[in-house]
């Protein structure tokens, strides 16, 4: 069976380990609260939620009805943005 052809770079081979870079290479690493925090972000918004609806809409903060919603899911949003910028 034939050998595959090997690349060449200037007129020399060059083997394909040498050639692969990895795409990650230079972006830095999120700092190590990072991940903890969008995950409580994440519990607390749902736990937000949770509270809201169990308690036919009188409790987290009684008064401003489903107002408690937009600040249940704005606290989850903020979370799932963190987890867009973590490496």
């Amino acid at each position: 069976m034939p050998e595959s052809k090997k690349r060449k770079k200037n007129g020399k081979e060059v083997s394909e380990d040498t050639e692969i870079q990895m795409w990650t290479d230079g972006i830095p690493l999120s700092p190590r609260w990072w991940a903890p925090a969008f995950v409580s972000l994440l519990i607390l918004g749902l736990l937000w939620l949770m509270v809201y609806y169990i308690s036919s809409g009188m409790y987290p903060i009684p008064g401003i009805s489903w107002w408690n919603l937009v600040i249940g899911l704005g606290i989850m949003m903020s979370g799932f943005l963190m987890t867009l910028r973590w490496r």
